[in-house]
């Protein structure tokens, strides 16, 4: 019996089965259906690495709550443009998503998607200060409009109980509160892309390994496979390739020796979180609840106690505490770091170790930390946890960007970064936060960069199945407004943004 895949040729190759090759196999089967499409996933099903919802946030990253996308300026103003642009483009999200819910091309959205309110929650005089700044600086903008703001223990209580209970009622504290906030299962939604996509002729391949990647003769690409549960080997020639591998991204994106992978190294952060799967507790807060950073910290370790739907039951979870593993994959090998270094990387990966010495001491103090220091973290967003009602689990790897740069010699990069070989034969997506949130204008830049010839003729699609493309909903609220209701409606979520 034959387990390889028996396909030899196809227009376009997805290496990996997170949410992002979901999302983009979704855009070119709407776009393109005639397409040959063949994905690859090397375990025995999509979305179980960083699109798990046990190794990832789980947070539709909107902006509403996460302090670190609008930071304090050194004379205390707080800049929201990189707020609107995170929350305009989880709205672009949001429409992809109800288009193909509409369509009856995905399952019910309450498999994916469910109204959880976010919430940012700070101590002490100084952070209360930048709290309520940040609040002024958002509250005008349309799709900030219906948040709310209080430094009362009593109205916070009501929004979130467990944070306010067995506190000293002499602290200060202070709360926003966006109504709209969502919990969305990565792994569910990208499982239902992936489902959408094999219904529609699309080659889906588990347990499959992509071990080279090599120029074709014919401008594409030919691709070295493995089936290890066999032993057998294979050949697949694509058109064109997107490495969406998620921390496996790199070590595919070096091995096609294009010009722009030159140049880019990963640093690793592993993570783990408390686990509440406590129906009754869990009942009691409805939240996903966002504080600061420690110092030096990088922003996807931003504390947070968080309301999670996964297969359809309530849980909390709360975290993360930082790590440090030199694998790029939860389920990869500790050699993954080592063997990512090159020539043309060891600069920036040496200068950006020269210059990151607070996150190397930052994730030292966290790796250090026993199971006492971590439960009194959890006591300082709720303040009467107790140890015996949670678990400790590990979650995804997040490979961070390091990338040169003519002044430093290398940074470190917290976002995401979409690489395009310059005849667009080849695409790769490198990074983490926001990620999965902001999946669909991600896609739809690699789709740009990938596919300029195709894509001013892919316009009028787009506009169709996200009326919101291409215009900036902060200087149109009416249509802001009006396309977060019908995304609601599609989407069953309940609450403000449905109704107001």
């Amino acid at each position: 019996m034959t387990f390889i895949s028996k396909t030899k040729h196809a227009d376009v190759v997805l290496i990996g089965g997170g949410i992002m090759s979901a999302t983009l196999g979704a855009f070119i089967k709407q776009l393109e259906p005639n397409w040959t499409i063949s994905l690859f996933e090397r375990l025995d099903q999509p979305g179980l690495e960083s699109s798990d919802p046990w190794n990832n946030a789980g947070t539709g990253h909107a902006a509403l709550c996460e302090l670190n996308y609008s930071p304090a300026a050194k004379d205390g103003s707080v800049d929201p443009s990189k707020a609107l642009l995170i929350n305009e483009q989880f709205q672009l999200s949001r429409q992809f998503w109800a288009h193909l819910v509409e369509r009856s091309l995905i399952g019910s959205p309450k498999g994916f998607i469910n109204t959880v309110p976010h919430m940012s929650f700070v101590i002490g005089e100084d952070n209360t200060k930048f709290l309520r700044t940040r609040y002024e600086a958002l509250k005008s903008h349309p799709l900030f409009r219906s948040m709310e703001y209080s430094e009362d223990h009593t109205q916070i209580a009501k929004w979130a109980p467990l944070i306010v209970k067995g506190r000293d009622r002499q602290q200060r504290i202070a709360a926003t509160r966006a109504a709209e906030g969502t919990d969305v299962d990565f792994g569910a939604l990208t499982r239902e892309l992936v489902t959408y996509l094999g219904n529609n002729g699309v080659e889906t391949n588990y347990g499959h390994e992509v071990t080279g990647i090599s120029k074709a003769s014919d401008g594409g690409w030919d691709l070295s496979l493995k089936y290890p549960a066999s032993g057998e080997h294979g050949k697949i020639h694509a058109k064109f390739v997107f490495v969406g591998a998620g921390g496996g991204a790199l070590h595919l994106l070096q091995a096609s020796g294009i010009p722009e992978s030159k140049g880019y190294g990963g640093f690793p952060v592993s993570g783990q979180f408390f686990r509440c799967t406590d129906e009754k507790l869990a009942a009691q807060h409805s939240a996903k609840v966002y504080g600061q950073a420690s110092v030096g910290a990088p922003p996807m370790s931003v504390p947070h106690l968080d309301t999670r739907y996964v297969q359809g039951k309530r849980s909390l979870l709360f975290g993360p505490y930082a790590g440090f593993s030199t694998n790029f994959l939860k389920n990869g090998s500790y050699l993954d770091l080592p063997l990512s270094i090159r020539p043309s990387n060891v600069i920036p990966m040496l200068a950006v170790a020269k210059d990151n010495m607070d996150l190397t001491a930052y994730l030292i103090k966290e790796v250090a930390k026993n199971h006492g220091d971590k439960v009194e973290a959890l006591r300082e967003y709720y303040p009467e946890a107790k140890d015996t009602d949670w678990e400790l689990i590990t979650a995804g790897q997040r490979v961070q960007i390091i990338k040169k740069d003519p002044k430093k010699g290398g940074v470190l990069q917290f976002g995401t970064e979409v690489i395009a070989g310059r005849d667009g034969s080849i695409g790769a997506l490198l990074g983490a936060s926001p990620g999965a949130s902001t999946a669909v204008p991600i896609m739809i830049e690699l789709l740009q960069k990938a596919f300029p010839k195709n894509f001013k003729g892919w316009q009028s699609k787009l506009k169709d199945m996200m009326p919101g493309y291409g215009v900036k909903l902060d200087d149109n609220p009416e249509l802001a407004e009006e396309l977060e209701r019908a995304t609601a409606k599609a989407l069953q979520l309940e609450g403000v943004s449905a109704s107001r």
